[in-house]
């Protein structure tokens, strides 16, 4: 179903190129609590844009905060639902893949798609669709009719057969499960939210468990336009026979590009929690401000709710350590207790500044932060490539 011409899918090394990457973020040593740290901003990340491609309107610092139970009050019950809902079925993917004993099967995508529509009946939770749906465009317009309901059951398990079978690279086998789900839009609701999760999986349970490879909603999110033109391989109909050569390359391409950027932005963001941990070591306050500190200067909301989750500390204890960083003239409150957020203050980013030697603005100090990943990065790389050729 669905062919392809897995040479060109795997072009110019792609495949060989995210094995490598993989080795590389594998060998690289990253302290525990940045490490959850990072892997909790990249799910919030993949989250927001994952959900927001099907028209729920959320940022990133919307789910942060949907996700530590402190719902932003411009986000509707409905959108914090599907957001919580995608979430659940990610971490529900982790969990199942660790195990060992995870098969691609009609329930798991039943399962999934259960969780994406937060159980919601009215939107077909836990169940194939039962009648004739049609895809449409940005402009509205019906650009795709996916094949008859009575046939579904059928091909998806043809489709899971497959993937159980298949002897693909991982990246191929998602870019093929994301593309063939699409296709044969299963549900009533949730389709690309199932695919998008499916394609995460197939990652995971090739090996490739590191969020910076797990996380392409986001790079999907970023360029909308290309991710809906991919489709255009299918034509205006299902068709089992039709080549999707073009959309699993550019998938595949993508992956690349993608992992590569995550790769850098984890290097980034880990040489800032350095830094922020020694502003903090400094004027004698727990290093796990540095969570606060960090969402303030990335533009992110900082709760109480936000940080006690990220920190793992009591909501008690939250609060008394983001009022030590207010007093510390590190961060600024504004609102009322109950509804209060906090961002960077002026005082920070000057600290930073001194600390990285830079002019006293954001822009200075992200693109310092950027260069010392990038060169750390390349010799990551460098010395990955060394030990390969030796081996």
């Amino acid at each position: 179903m669905l062919p392809f011409e897995i040479r060109r899918a795997a072009t110019g090394d792609v495949c060989d190129e995210l094995d490598l990457l993989a080795h590389q973020i594998d060998a690289r040593i990253m302290p525990r609590r940045w490490s959850g740290r990072l892997r909790r901003s990249l799910e919030a990340a993949s989250v927001a844009a994952s959900t927001r491609l099907e028209g729920v309107p959320v940022t990133v610092s919307d789910v942060q905060r949907i996700l530590a139970g402190d719902k932003p009050p411009a986000v509707s019950a409905v959108d914090a639902s599907l957001v919580q809902g995608y979430a659940d079925a990610m971490t529900y993917v982790q969990r199942r893949t660790d195990d060992g004993t995870l098969a691609w099967s009609s329930e798991l995508l039943i399962g999934l798609q259960d969780r994406i529509v937060a159980g919601r009946k009215d939107h077909g939770a836990g169940r194939f669709r039962t009648r004739a749906v049609w895809v449409t465009g940005p402009d509205g317009r019906q650009v795709f009719s996916p094949p008859d309901h009575e046939r579904v059951p059928d091909l998806v398990a043809e489709i899971c057969a497959q993937a159980e079978a298949a002897p693909w690279h991982a990246a191929v086998k998602s870019a093929w499960l994301h593309v063939v789900l699409a296709a044969v839009h299963p549900f009533e609701d949730g389709n690309g939210r199932t695919a998008r999760v499916a394609a995460s999986l197939a990652m995971y349970r090739g090996g490739f468990r590191d969020p910076a490879f797990t996380s392409l909603e986001e790079w999907w999110g970023r360029h909308p336009a290309d991710y809906y033109a991919s489709f255009g391989c299918l034509g205006d109909s299902f068709d089992p026979s039709v080549d999707v050569t073009s959309f699993v390359e550019s998938h595949v391409q993508a992956q690349l590009v993608q992992s590569v950027g995550v790769a850098l932005e984890q290097k980034t963001n880990g040489t800032l929690m350095i830094v922020l941990e020694n502003l903090l070591d400094d004027r004698g306050l727990p290093s796990r401000l540095a969570n606060a500190l960090y969402d303030g200067v990335s533009g992110l909301d900082v709760t109480t709710a936000t940080y006690a989750d990220l920190s793992d500390v009591s909501a008690a204890t939250a609060r008394n350590d983001l009022a030590a960083a207010v007093a510390a003239g590190l961060l600024h409150a504004e609102g009322r207790t109950r509804g209060r957020t906090y961002t960077a203050d002026e005082r920070l980013l000057g600290a930073l500044a001194e600390a990285l030697n830079v002019d006293p603005h954001l822009d200075a100090i992200r693109n310092e932060l950027a260069l010392r990943a990038t060169l750390s990065v390349t010799a990551d790389r460098e010395r990955a490539l060394h030990s390969r050729s030796a081996d």
